[in-house]
């Protein structure tokens, strides 16, 4: 693989190409992420490699369009529109074509910093970052939804009330009968936002998905997710109270909603509705209960421990959805 690997960082960046340092950093569900650093024409460039993970068994055919996911090489390009709109989304070096013999995926700059989110909500070297990082958020997000869509016609799009209907189908295919999910199903339904722009969106922005520093927000990682729907739902789903880890703060854990909604009316000239906002806050715990099932149902079927612990966690997302329409967030 390192020898492929020097191959193509010869061919798209520049030889002669030699890797060292080279070490798996995860080996998630979408991607298999690497550490490097190359020889690029005589200087030494630290670098990642992403390349698609082998796809898990194809759904059952009553979901096969439930999710909607890009490809890598559309990642690579959605990074790219982004960047380009001043968004520090990772810069793509590469994207990689079956001459590479790699698979599906991508080489992009690398950048240091830190991504656990306990960290960041609890030592003392990131209580500035805490103290700047909602009005980054806002402004981030402002930006990432001013890409042109014509940049990124790929993207699927998914309205609100597609979502709503897609977590019903999940319930009713696994006949996951709790009275708690019903209800959130049936709110979610009834209040659908009336109206939404359609925007290029994120998809999982939140914290766990940042490289962070002293100075804040550095990288805005993981956008296999994303597609074009309401751009309403990434600043709900970063609120979303699971997204907060402990913290006591209602955007990530770190900063207020209000500091969150300035900097993106600011930043986008677009009045923020926060009951419109609230709405895919309190779905997107309903939604994440679905998903806590479906992650614990793949750990039986992958015998993953990891994955059957997230799927008994169910009942946490739906408390906190609960709590937040009861006005007690």
């Amino acid at each position: 693989m390192v020898a492929r690997l020097q191959r193509a960082v010869a061919r798209h960046l520049g030889g002669p190409g030699e890797i060292r340092n080279f070490q798996q950093l995860t080996g998630g569900a979408n991607k298999t992420t690497y550490s490097f650093d190359a020889d690029v024409a005589g200087r030494l460039e630290p670098l990642i490699l992403q390349i698609q993970a082998a796809r898990p068994p194809a759904p059952p055919a009553q979901l096969a369009d439930i999710a909607p996911g890009v490809t890598a090489e559309e990642d690579a390009r959605f990074m790219i529109a982004a960047e380009r709109a001043g968004v520090p989304a990772p810069k793509v070096r590469a994207i990689l074509d079956p001459q590479d013999s790699l698979g599906g995926g991508y080489v992009t700059n690398r950048v240091e910093g830190e991504t656990l989110a306990t960290r960041i909500l609890r030592d003392d070297r990131y209580a500035k970052a805490r103290g700047l990082m909602a009005r980054q958020c806002g402004e981030i997000l402002a930006k990432i939804h001013a890409v042109p869509m014509q940049e990124v016609a790929f993207l699927r799009h998914t309205a609100a009330a597609q979502f709503v209907e897609n977590q019903r189908r999940v319930a009713e295919f696994y006949g996951l009968r709790l009275p708690a999910l019903e209800w959130g199903l049936r709110w979610a339904a009834e209040n659908v936002p009336k109206s939404a722009r359609v925007t290029p969106v994120h998809g999982d922005f939140r914290l766990g998905n940042f490289i962070v520093g002293e100075e804040g927000i550095r990288l805005v990682l993981d956008w296999e997710v994303s597609m074009a729907g309401d751009p309403m739902q990434d600043l709900g789903w970063l609120c979303v109270k699971t997204w907060r880890f402990g913290g006591r703060r209602p955007v990530g854990g770190f900063g207020a909603r209000e500091e969150l909604f300035e900097a993106y009316e600011k930043t986008s000239g677009i009045r923020v509705d926060p009951a419109h906002v609230k709405w895919w806050e309190a779905f997107g715990s309903v939604k994440w209960a679905v998903g806590c099932f479906r992650l614990g149902s793949r750990g039986v079927e992958e015998n993953n421990v990891e994955r059957c612990a997230i799927g008994r966690r169910i009942e946490e997302p739906l408390w906190d959805f609960f709590q937040l329409i009861d006005g007690r967030d």
